[in-house]
């Protein structure tokens, strides 16, 4: 099955995807865009362009655990993007992803421009390898 993984962000979201056997999450683009209504309809498209039939959304919870309005957004995010779609929507917790994401573009040395472009669609690609990590475990059991 072809998944699409969205890092929502609030001038850049990064989008990813998997190969049909859900083994390898890769970035796939990043959309510009600031307006929270023209958003699910540019990821929309994305997911029509993709043929994904799963989007995992990154929620951007709090380190505790807890949830503020980054994640109530992204939840409601997620409902609209099902909604335009008909693509079923699932959250993943992306605590750390960022962070991560900027330690592997540190590695690879990726500087300046460059990197402000890139971080999201590698955050976005470190979400979706997570969720492929846990329902290849969770199957497994």
């Amino acid at each position: 099955m072809i998944i699409m993984s969205v890092d929502l962000g609030k001038a850049r979201t990064g989008i990813a995807v998997c190969d049909k056997n859900e083994l390898l999450a890769s970035p796939y683009t990043v959309i510009f865009e600031k307006s929270p209504l023209k958003l699910p309809e540019k990821v929309a498209q994305a997911v029509c362009s993709t043929k994904a039939e799963l989007v995992v959304v990154g929620l951007p919870k709090n380190m505790d655990g807890t949830e503020g309005e980054s994640a109530r957004n992204a939840r409601e995010f997620a409902k609209k993007l099902t909604e335009l779609t008909g693509v079923e929507s699932v959250m993943q917790d992306e605590r750390g992803t960022t962070i991560t994401a900027h330690n592997f573009l540190n590695t690879t040395n990726t500087r300046g421009k460059k990197r402000k472009n890139v971080v999201d669609e590698v955050a976005a690609t470190i979400i979706l390898q997570d969720y492929l990590d846990s329902r290849r475990n969770f199957s497994s059991r």
